[in-house]
């Protein structure tokens, strides 16, 4: 699973490539809303402190996979 970032009133931010650059993307409810190429141009859309990174957790099977011999 990629890495991305959710804020608040439906803000999201992964990370992209544009043009052969890696970008950071803000969507919207799932819209893209900018490609930028800074943190600080992130922040003109959402507060970089409301942001909170989602960690995928393995689902109960990968856990017990990972128990048994």
């Amino acid at each position: 699973m990629e890495r991305r970032w959710v804020g608040p009133h439906g803000y999201e931010i992964v990370p992209a490539t544009r043009d052969g650059r890696q970008v950071l993307r803000v969507r919207r409810h799932g819209h893209p809303v900018a490609d930028c190429r800074s943190v600080e141009e992130v922040a003109r859309y959402v507060d970089l402190a409301d942001l909170c990174e989602v960690i995928p957790l393995p689902s109960r099977d990968e856990d017990r996979r990972a128990v048994l011999p």
